[in-house]
This record gives structure tokens, C-alpha cells and sequence, in this order.
């Protein structure tokens, strides 16, 4: 079967233009992204290996092997916040995702503000996922461990991920089909295997917390743990920031956001089982006896030689996160620097002739989490502080548009793109800001008593610098006058309710 989507036609091109120029934009990029590549770049950016294999030992030390049913949970979560999203972009399938989404729906300053929070978000995530990337690298280049080689295995990998996003939407199609292709593959290979060779424990032990947070409340264990459930759960997201890239991109991103979390969830789940099943003892990892059970099972299962080429293949799931996190990051700042919501707005906005894409804005998605990632020496766990608050500020630009969809949905927005909850919306709509309410206390609430008051509250306390610091930019700035773009438009007023025949005329008065 053909897809004849990687090369739309010229009346699809036509008919797609057409709609972006009803919602104010005319696209500099090109339509050469298939629905299997977006639903590839969303994959890649969630990215099942990637989530599991980063955050596993610290998961499975602090909450046991229950911590596998914070999967479960969160999936269900997230799951509602995309079905809100899927919603959103059928009716602005417009390049940047959360920032021109809150735009529409709520104004100008939320807009600007959720989209400031987004991107050092995105920032962090990038030199989180570059971060993690590095003890890999390392392994598989034989380089000395410790800090320093983790930071520059983590360099080398934002600068090849830098040079292939430079190369246009084609090549970071291509890429995310690659990486998408080979991580899957490798998941149900690597986790089959140690299902069917290094299976020591049975099902039940998804039940037992083997010591696990005994000095205190399992409760406050298990959602200390559940960290990995929530930093598996976004990307996406990522499927609507490259809306103009996609023909038909209001049937065919709601698609990708779901498939994203249904196979990235069930990718996700089936890992993390098949690896804490292969722990051959679990008191050694909440000890801290085996500080790093992902590479003594991957030793024993494959070998020296077996474990190289599952690091190789880890690796490019982690090349593929990060190419698709700064695909993400570019995006945005464009979209702000399109509407002059940004110092810098006619550098940022630039494009490359031939590959159509910015390259001064995907300059900056790679010098800041770069300098991140060198400042992390200053940091003993410098890993869990940069994906901790990462993961805050995404989940907080994500409840931002939440908040704004509500906003709009009270005051009569009625979404209006092919895919529609329906009766549903509401319903749907405050659970997912319920949900992501709740995470987001679970990310920032402080769990280390023992250190200085700031370091318990980095994370808090890192959002709140951002956020404040847009918050006074935003007010004496003023960056949001700065563009007459549509804002604020999801809600009708009643004279277009009427024009619409959905609101009856207001009737005429006595004299």
C-alpha cells in the first residue's frame, strides 16, 4: 500500500493552505511529513525506552517493583489530556502547538505565557534526555566512567542530533521512521528475550514493595517512584508543533496524538515489566548495592558483544528523543518569533531556503540545554533535579491550554475540526486538568528533609524563577502587543453566533 501523503498533491497542498490562511497564517514550511512520520516524531519524543531506561533504578529503589502500576495510571491521565489536545489542533492545526493553541482559546498574555513556560521546559527535557544518553554512550565508546564523560557523551549527542534536524522536515521525517522502526523493535526483542531467559519472578511481585519505603508511608514511596510514569508520558504533544508540516493535519494529528499513547504506553509498560521481572534481587537495588540493575541485566542476558548492540540501539532511541524534542523547541520559538512575541523575533523566524527550516531557532534548542547539561557538574544528582523539573514545566504549559479549553468551553467555545468529543468534552476536560493538577504537586512536593531548604525545593522553586521571570517580562516588555494575530477568537461572539444560525437574533424592543 502506498502513502501518498509523503508527497500531497498539489490541490491537497492548496486545500491546506487554504485553511492555515482562514486562520491568519501564511506557512513558510513544507507539507513533506507522512501521517506515519508525525505519529513517528510523537513516538520518539515519548519514547518508551528512553523513559524506562532512564529512570528505572531510581524508580525501583525508592518504590519497589509496584512502581510499574504508576504506567497505568499516569497513561490513563495523559491520555484525557491528549484527547483535549486532539480536539484543539482539528481546529488550529497551527505550527508551535501549546503556544498559538492558548492563543486562540484564551488571549494574548495566557498564550505568551504558556508558551514561555513550554519552551525552557522543552529546554530542560532536551538536556535531560542528552544527560541520561551519556553513561550509554560511554559504555558502548569504553570511556572512563563518571561526570565529566557522561557530559561530554551528552554534547556529542545534542550536536549530531543538531546537524540532522538542519538537514529539513524530510530528513527529520526519516529519522523519527528510523528511530521509531528500531526502538520498537528493539523493546520487544530485548524485554521478549529477558521475558523468556531472565525471568525470575512471577506477576506477583508487581504487588510486593520488598522493603521499599519502610521508613515511612508506602503511599509517599510509591508516588515519589511514580516519577517514571510521568516523565514517560508527554511527547505527544509534539505531533501538533509540527501542524504545517502534515497534509490534512486536522483528521490526521488527533490520530497520532492517540496511537502515541495507546503503542508508546503499551512499548512502555511491556519494558519496564520484562526488566523488573529479570531483577534477580530487588533488596540489592533499594539498598543501593546495584546501583545500576538496566546494565547488570542487560550483561547477563546478552554478553559483552549482545550488550553493545542493545546499547546501540538504547542509543538511538535516545538520538531520536532528542531530535524530536528540538524539532518541538524550534517550532515554538518560531511560532512566538512569527507573531513578534519574542526578543529576537526577526532572527528566530528566519528561514533556510532549501531545507525550510529555522536554524537560528533550532541554534538556541541546542546552546541551552547544552550549557544545562555542563552546569550539571555543579550537581550530585544532577539527573533526577533536570528531568524533575522538566517535567514540572511541561506539565504546566499542558494544564495551561487544559485551563484555557475549559476557560473557552464555559464561555460557549464549541470545538469545530473533524474530531470532536462531543457531550464528552466537558466531563473529559475537567478530568484532565484534575489529573494534571494532581501530578504536578506529586513532581514538586519536596522529599529530601536532609539537605538545605533550597535544594528540597529545586524544583518548586526553579518554576517559579521561570515563570516569574516571564511574568515581568510579560508585563513590562509588553510582548504581547507586539502582534495583531488572531487571539481569543475560539469563543463567538453573539453577533457570529447569529451570522452562524447558531444563536436566534436578539429580538427587537417596544417603543
Amino acid at each position: 500500500m502506498t502513502d501518498r501523503t509523503a508527497d500531497p498533491s498539489a490541490s491537497e497542498q492548496e486545500s491546506d493552505d487554504a485553511a492555515l490562511a482562514r486562520l491568519g497564517y501564511t506557512s513558510e514550511f513544507r507539507r513533506e511529513m507522512s501521517p506515519w512520520a508525525n505519529f513517528a516524531l510523537g513516538f520518539t519524543y515519548l519514547s518508551p525506552v528512553v523513559g524506562i531506561y532512564t529512570l528505572f533504578a531510581v524508580s525501583l529503589a525508592t518504590g519497589g517493583p509496584p512502581m510499574f502500576w504508576s504506567l497505568v495510571i499516569v497513561g490513563v491521565g495523559q491520555f484525557l489530556v491528549a484527547l483535549i489536545f486532539g480536539e484543539i489542533v482539528s481546529q488550529y492545526p497551527v505550527a508551535g502547538g501549546v503556544y498559538p493553541w492558548a492563543r486562540r482559546l484564551w488571549g494574548r498574555r495566557w498564550a505568551w505565557l504558556t508558551g514561555w513556560v513550554y519552551m525552557f521546559a522543552l529546554l530542560a527535557t532536551i538536556a535531560g534526555v542528552a544527560y541520561g544518553a551519556g553513561p550509554y554512550l560511554g559504555q558502548l565508546l569504553d570511556f572512563t566512567p563518571g561526570t565529566g564523560t557522561t557530559i561530554t557523551c551528552a554534547l556529542i549527542l545534542l550536536a549530531l542530533a543538531f546537524a540532522i534536524n538542519m538537514m529539513g522536515t524530510r530528513w527529520l521525517g526519516y529519522a523519527a521512521i528510523i528511530g521509531f522502526s528500531a526502538e520498537l523493535l528493539g523493546a520487544l526483542v530485548v524485554g521478549g528475550w529477558l521475558l523468556l531467559s531472565e525471568r525470575h519472578h512471577g506477576l506477583g511481585v508487581l504487588f510486593d514493595s520488598f522493603g521499599a519505603g519502610s521508613e515511612g508511608s508506602y503511599l509517599s514511596a510509591f508516588l515519589a517512584a511514580g516519577l517514571i510514569g510521568i516523565f514517560q508520558y508527554y511527547g505527544f504533544e509534539a505531533c501538533g508543533d509540527v501542524a504545517e508540516e502534515v497534509p490534512d493535519p486536522t483528521r490526521r494529528i488527533p490520530k497520532a496524538m492517540r496511537m502515541t499513547i495507546y503503542v508508546g504506553g503499551a512499548a512502555a509498560m511491556f519494558v519496564c515489566l520484562s526488566l523488573i521481572l529479570a531483577v534477580e534481587d530487588y533488596a540489592a537495588v533499594i539498598g543501593g548495592d546495584d546501583p545500576d540493575p538496566v546494565t547488570s541485566i542487560l550483561n547477563q542476558a546478552f554478553g559483552v558483544t549482545g550488550t553493545r548492540v542493545v546499547l546501540a540501539v538504547v542509543l538511538l532511541s535516545f538520538l531520536s528523543c532528542v531530535l524530536s524534542l528540538m524539532a518541538a523547541a524550534s517550532r515554538l520559538m518560531y511560532s512566538y518569533a512569527r507573531d513578534g512575541m519574542i526578543v529576537g523575533s526577526s532572527v528566530l523566524r528566519r528561514f533556510l531556503p532549501r531545507q525550510h527550516v529555522p536554524p537560528y531557532a533550532m541554534v538556541v534548542a541546542t546552546l541551552v540545554p547544552a550549557v544545562i547539561v555542563l552546569t550539571s557538574a555543579l550537581s550530585t544528582d544532577a539527573l533526577t533535579k533536570i528531568i524533575s523539573f522538566a517535567t514540572l514545566g511541561i506539565y504546566l504549559g499542558f494544564q495551561m491550554v487544559v485551563l484555557a479549553a475549559l476557560h473557552a468551553r464555559l464561555r460557549g467555545w464549541q470545538p469545530s475540526g473533524p474530531f470532536r468529543l462531543g457531550a464528552w468534552g466537558l466531563p473529559i476536560n475537567a478530568l484532565a486538568l484534575a489529573y494534571g493538577v494532581l501530578a504536578m504537586l506529586n513532581i514538586a512536593w519536596p522529599r529530601t528533609p536532609d539537605v538545605a531548604w533550597y535544594d528540597n525545593y529545586v524544583v518548586a522553586l526553579g518554576a517559579a524563577v521561570v515563570v516569574g521571570l516571564g511574568l515581568l517580562y510579560l508585563f513590562l516588555g509588553r510582548p504581547d502587543l507586539r502582534s495583531d494575530a488572531p487571539a481569543g477568537d475560539a469563543i463567538p461572539t453573539a453577533s457570529a453566533r447569529v451570522a452562524a444560525g447558531t444563536a436566534p437574533p436578539t429580538p427587537p424592543t417596544k417603543d
